[in-house]
C-alpha cells in the first residue's frame, strides 16, 4: 500500500509541476501584459501564481469538491494579489505607469474604480487561476479530481508562495514611483473580503445531487462560446466606464448561469470542460496580438514572436488535452 501511495504522489508531481509554470505563463504572458524577454521574471511568478492555483486545486480536491469551489478560491487569490502584493485596486498610479486603472466608474468613497475592481478580478478568477487548473488536468483525467501532492509538497509550495509573494509585495512598494500604501481600512475590508469569500468556496456543496438529462451543446460548440465571451471581455474599452462595467456583469452572469446549468446535466464531461478553458485561453491568445506590455518595453518583433510562442504553447497543451480526454472518456 505503501508503493502504491508513494506511486501516486509520484505521478502526482508531474502534473503539479505543469501548473506550476502553465499559471504564470497564461496570467501574464499569453494575456500580453509581459513580453518573451521577461521570462526571468518566472522566479517570482511561479511561486505566486503557480503556487497559489496549487494550493488552491490541492485545498479544494482534498476536501472532495468541485469546480464551483475552485472558482470561487480563485476570487478570494485575485482579491489577495491585487488588494495586498501589488495594490492596484487602491493605488491610482500603478508603478508610475499612468494606465489609469482607477478613473473608468471611480467611487470615492471607496477608493476604487469599479471598472478595474471587477475586470481584473474576473482575469485572475477565470484566466490566472481556474483555466491553468483546467488545462493541466486534462492531460491527467485518470487523476483530475485526486491530490497531487503529499503534506511536504504542500508545505514545500506554501513557504515559496508565502516568500514570493512577500517579495512581490516590498517590490512592488519600492518601485513605485511614491511608495503607495493602502489605508487599513482598504487592507481591513479587503482582508474581510477575501476570508468571507474563501469561507463560501469551502462550504459550497461537495457535488451536485444526481445528474439530470437535457440537452448539452458539444465541446467544440462551448469552446468558441468561451473564446467569443472572453474575446468581447477583454476587448471592451475601459473608456466606456460604466458601460463597461455593465457589459462585464452581464457576460460573468450570462457564463455562470449557462455553466451552472449544464455542468449538472449528465452530458456533461471532462471534454467540455477543456473546451471551455481552451477556449478562454486562446482569446488570451488573440488578445496578446494588440496589447502593449504593461511591463518590459515598447512592442516590437521579439514581442510579437514571442505572443506567437505563448499561443503555440497553450494550443498544444490543449490538443494534448483534448486527446488525453477523448481517450479517458472512451476507456470508461
Amino acid at each position: 500500500m505503501a508503493r502504491n501511495g508513494d506511486g501516486g504522489r509520484s505521478r502526482g508531481l508531474l502534473p503539479a509541476l505543469g501548473l506550476f509554470f502553465l499559471a504564470p505563463l497564461v496570467a501574464e504572458f499569453l494575456l500580453g501584459n509581459m513580453p518573451i524577454t521577461m521570462l526571468g521574471l518566472l522566479a517570482i511568478l511561479a511561486p505566486v501564481y503557480g503556487g497559489g492555483a496549487l494550493l488552491i486545486r490541492e485545498t479544494v480536491r482534498r476536501m472532495g469538491r468541485g469546480w464551483a469551489s475552485i472558482l470561487v478560491m480563485a476570487l478570494a487569490y485575485g482579491i489577495l494579489e491585487e488588494a495586498f502584493l501589488d495594490q492596484t485596486l487602491f493605488n491610482p498610479d500603478f508603478l508610475g505607469l499612468h494606465l489609469h486603472l482607477l478613473e473608468p466608474a471611480f467611487v470615492p468613497a471607496l477608493g476604487i474604480g469599479i471598472w478595474w475592481t471587477i475586470f481584473v478580478l474576473t482575469l485572475h478568477t477565470v484566466w490566472s487561476i481556474t483555466v491553468p487548473i483546467a488545462l493541466v488536468e486534462a492531460l491527467v483525467p485518470e487523476r483530475a479530481a485526486a491530490p497531487w501532492l503529499g503534506n511536504v509538497g504542500i508545505a514545500v509550495t506554501a513557504v515559496l508562495f508565502a516568500l514570493a509573494a512577500t517579495a512581490m509585495t516590498v517590490s512592488s512598494v519600492q518601485r513605485d514611483a511614491h511608495h503607495f500604501l493602502a489605508s487599513r481600512s482598504q487592507f481591513a475590508w479587503s482582508a474581510i473580503a477575501c476570508l468571507v469569500v474563501i469561507a463560501v468556496a469551502l462550504s459550497l456543496p461537495r457535488r451536485w445531487r444526481g445528474r439530470a438529462g437535457g440537452y448539452v451543446p458539444g465541446p467544440w460548440l462551448l469552446g468558441l462560446a468561451a473564446f467569443f465571451t472572453g474575446s468581447i471581455f477583454l476587448f471592451v474599452p475601459q473608456s466606456w466606464a460604466w458601460g463597461a462595467v455593465a457589459i462585464y456583469l452581464l457576460l460573468d452572469a450570462v457564463m455562470i448561469a449557462v455553466i451552472i446549468r449544464w455542468s449538472r446535466r449528465s452530458g456533461w464531461d471532462e471534454g467540455h470542460r477543456l473546451a471551455m478553458a481552451g477556449g478562454a485561453a486562446m482569446a488570451y491568445g488573440v488578445h496578446a496580438f494588440v496589447e502593449t506590455p504593461a511591463v518590459g518595453g515598447a512592442v516590437n518583433t521579439v514581442t510579437r514572436v514571442g505572443n506567437l510562442v505563448f499561443a503555440c504553447l497553450v494550443a498544444g497543451v490543449i490538443a494534448a488535452g483534448t486527446r488525453r480526454t477523448g481517450a479517458f472518456e472512451r476507456a470508461k
